[in-house]
C-alpha cells in the first residue's frame, strides 16, 4: 500500500477531528528482540503512525538521548539490512499502520537509492526522512521512492522562509514533518503559540498534513501541539525510557508502551477537550 497507508491514516484521523500521534523508536534498541516486540505493541498503545530510525553513527539532528540510543542499536549488530527484517516481521501481524524510516544518507547511498526504495517498500515501509540529503541534492532519491510508491517526508523549520518552503515541499508526498524548534532533538521544549502559525503557513505551502516534532515531551505539551497540528511526533521521551527501564533492570517494552499510552490518551482527546472546556 506504501503512500496510500499514510493518505488513509490522516484522511480518517481528519475526519475524526483529531490528530495523528506518530511516535519514534530506534531499530535495535536496546536490542532486535526488544525493539521489535515495542514496536508490534506500538498501535495497541495508541500509536498511529510509526517511525523507525536506523541506527547511524553521527546522527547529526539528534539530542544525547537518540545518539545513545543509536550506539547502543549499533553496539547490539542493528544494521539498515536488519531495521527492514524488523520492518517485515511488524507487517506480518499489521497491514494498516504506517511506517516511516529515519535516517542519515551514508547508510542509503551505499545500498543504492533504487535497491533501497525496492527493498523498503516489499518490507512495508511506506515513506523515508532523510535528515542530511537537502532538496537540492534529493532528486535521484525521489525518483528512487517514486517508483516504489513510497513517499519521501522532508522537514521544514523555524528558519524555513516562504521561497525556502516552495523548495522543500517540492516531491514531499504523505506529510510535512515540522520541526518545532531550533536545535536538536530532545533539548528545548515546543510551544504551540509559536507553532501554530508556522504550521499553518507550512500546510497551505504543502498541501499536505503537518505532523510537529522535536520538543513534546509531556501530555500536557502534547496535547497542546495537537490542536495546531495535524499530527505529533514523540521519540526522545521514549527513547529515555528505554535507558530508563535499562539502569533499573525493568521491562523495557513495558515502561515505553506505558509512556506511549498516556501520551496517545491526550493527543486523541485534546481537540475534544479544548471544545468542552
Amino acid at each position: 500500500m506504501t503512500k496510500a497507508r499514510i493518505e488513509a491514516r490522516f484522511a480518517a484521523l481528519k475526519a475524526e477531528n483529531r490528530a495523528a500521534f506518530v511516535t519514534y523508536v530506534m531499530a535495535g534498541d536496546p536490542d532486535y528482540a526488544t525493539s521489535l516486540e515495542i514496536v508490534k505493541g506500538l498501535p495497541a498503545a495508541g500509536a498511529d503512525v510509526i517511525e523507525i530510525g536506523f541506527p547511524f553513527s553521527d546522527p547529526m539532528a539528534e539530542g544525547p538521548p537518540i545518539q545513545r540510543a543509536a550506539l547502543r542499536a549499533l553496539d547490539k549488530g542493528m544494521t539498515l539490512a536488519r531495521t527492514l527484517e524488523l520492518v517485515a516481521e511488524f507487517r506480518k501481524d499489521d497491514q494498516a499502520t504506517p511506517i516511516i524510516m529515519m535516517g542519515y544518507a551514508n547508510p542509503l547511498v551505499r545500498w543504492g537509492y533504487a535497491a533501497f526504495a525496492r527493498d523498503a517498500a516489499a518490507a512495508g515501509v511506506d515513506g523515508l526522512i532523510a535528515v542530511d540529503i537537502p532538496p537540492e541534492e534529493a532528486e535521484p532519491l525521489a525518483d528512487a521512492l517514486d517508483a516504489a510508491d513510497m513517499s519521501l517526508i522532508r522537514l521544514a523549520t523555524p528558519t524555513s522562509d516562504d521561497d525556502r518552503l516552495k523548495i522543500v515541499v517540492r516531491r514531499t508526498s504523505g506529510f510535512v514533518y515540522y520541526v518545532s524548534v531550533a536545535g536538536v532533538t530532545g533539548v528545548k521544549e515546543a510551544d504551540a503559540e509559536v507553532v501554530a502559525p508556522n504550521v499553518a503557513r507550512v500546510r497551505v505551502a504543502s498541501g499536505l498534513p503537518v505532523a510537529v516534532g522535536f520538543g513534546i515531551k509531556t501530555p500536557e505539551r502534547a496535547a497542546a501541539i495537537a490542536r495546531v497540528a495535524d499530527g505529533v511526533v514523540v521519540g526522545s521521551v521514549l527513547v529515555d525510557e528505554v535507558a530508563a527501564a535499562l539502569a533499573l533492570n525493568e521491562s523495557v517494552t513495558g515502561r515505553v508502551l506505558s509512556k506511549v499510552e498516556s501520551l496517545a490518551k491526550a493527543v486523541a482527546s485534546a481537540r475534544r477537550d479544548s471544545v468542552t472546556a
